[in-house]
């Protein structure tokens, strides 16, 4: 048993520094902005490649958590669909989909909706740089 949880610790803390690693690199980017870059920590996915859904699925799914008046269920997914907005650049979208996730989570502000067209080009700037196919 000790042979493996030198192993599991082992994995976790890799795990833990690549994760450092690629925060750090948005940090690089945004490093003359840094409400720009509390906006895209808070917002953005690292990889939304790995994201199995589509844009039009999650807004689909968070208006059907609406109408069944789960607000926290649909403003996730409106979150979903705003991280892969700004994956395609939609500057309009990200705006509309972060403005329903404030509006299905009233206490919560998204930074991102102060200036989005900036948020948005250095999360391009980022995809561009680090996820390269």
């Amino acid at each position: 048993m000790g042979l493996l949880g030198r192993f599991r610790r082992k994995e976790k803390k890799k795990v833990a520094e690549e994760t450092a690693k690629v925060i750090t690199d948005l940090a690089q980017i945004c490093e003359d902005d840094k409400e720009t870059y509390e906006a895209l920590v808070d917002t953005m996915f690292l990889d939304p490649r790995k994201i199995k859904t589509s844009m039009k699925d999650a807004v689909e799914n968070a208006k059907k958590f609406e109408k069944a008046k789960e607000f926290r269920q649909a403003r996730l997914w409106y979150e979903i669909a705003g991280g892969l907005a700004i994956y395609e650049g939609n500057v309009k979208k990200v705006v509309e989909l972060f403005s329903e996730c404030e509006r299905n989570a009233p206490g919560k502000k998204y930074l991102i909706l102060k200036n989005p067209e900036k948020a948005v080009a250095k999360a391009q700037e980022y995809y561009a740089k680090y996820l390269k196919d």
